[in-house]
């Protein structure tokens, strides 16, 4: 199994310090929120990107893709599934932009969660919403097909969202996109929320599953809360997962040395 970190674990560090205690630590990938390059993504040119690719791989790491999609710029809102023409375009551009800076740093996979930015709306119709968000994300895929970048939708929980807070609701969406650069991504903190066990989950979801985020319900690392993850470690060698499980939390402390130590020892421990 391969094991990756987030790199905005590392509050205000430099990307290279970071990529050098994240290959020091013995993971062997990173995943990149944007806009700890460029507070405003849009921004990020293919040079910058390039460079990230440099400096990960001059540190021994790989860079998987992107997370935290829309978050940014915050002074522009971006949409899903919103009724507003703009939002969703913007939204597709934007998404856009991001692919190419997701190849061009090495990467292969975005993960779309960005939960206000998918929210449907009260006065809306959820499958008004549906069908724009099916609409947006085939301009999306379409556009970005020939760069190697797959958009990993991710199920997350009903206390974030009202659209997509299941693996099986996101699979709908997938199925009706239709495209093979979309496709799912699971996070044991939005699965912890689900009705369903999450090794059920997993193997009922198995086809679709592109990428793999581990964490807990309390918001920090693997083996920082109560999930166990034995049978979650069981359940993705039964489907015979091998690309990387990603540790993203959302709680920074005690500090991205013992976050990124304690949760990699933790999953060699589980996966063996």
């Amino acid at each position: 199994m391969k094991f990756a970190i987030c790199n905005e674990t590392y509050q205000n560090w430099t990307f290279e310090d970071t990529c050098d205690h994240i290959a020091q630590t013995g993971y062997t990938g990173v995943e990149v929120a944007p806009f700890t390059i460029n507070d405003d993504p849009l921004l990020i040119t293919d040079s910058q990107a390039n460079s990230c690719r440099s400096i990960a791989e001059n540190a021994g790491l790989e860079i998987i893709g992107l997370h935290w999609l829309l978050v940014r710029p915050s002074g522009d809102p971006l949409h899903l599934t919103s009724p507003d023409d703009t939002l969703r375009k913007r939204a597709t551009e934007y998404a856009i932009h991001l692919a190419h800076l997701c190849a061009a740093m090495g990467g292969y996979v975005m993960v779309w969660g960005s939960p206000k930015q998918r929210d449907i709306e009260p006065s809306d119709s959820y499958e008004e919403g549906f069908k724009r968000a099916t609409e947006v994300l085939q301009k999306i895929c379409s556009s970005i097909e020939s760069l190697g970048v797959t958009i990993a939708m991710e199920p997350l929980a009903p206390s974030e969202t009202n659209f997509l807070q299941t693996a099986e609701e996101t699979i709908k969406l997938i199925h009706a996109v239709d495209h093979p650069a979309c496709r799912l991504h699971l996070d044991v903190k939005a699965m912890s929320s689900e009705p369903s066990d999450i090794p059920y989950i997993i193997k009922s979801s198995a086809s679709y599953i592109e990428h793999f985020h581990a964490n807990d319900p309390n918001l920090r690392g693997p083996g920082f809360g109560d999930v166990d993850f034995t049978p979650i470690a069981a359940a993705l060698k039964d489907i015979d997962y091998r690309k990387y499980i990603s540790v993203e939390v959302f709680d920074y402390s005690p500090d991205p040395q013992t976050i990124a130590t304690q949760s990699l020892d933790y999953l060699h421990q589980k996966f063996g």
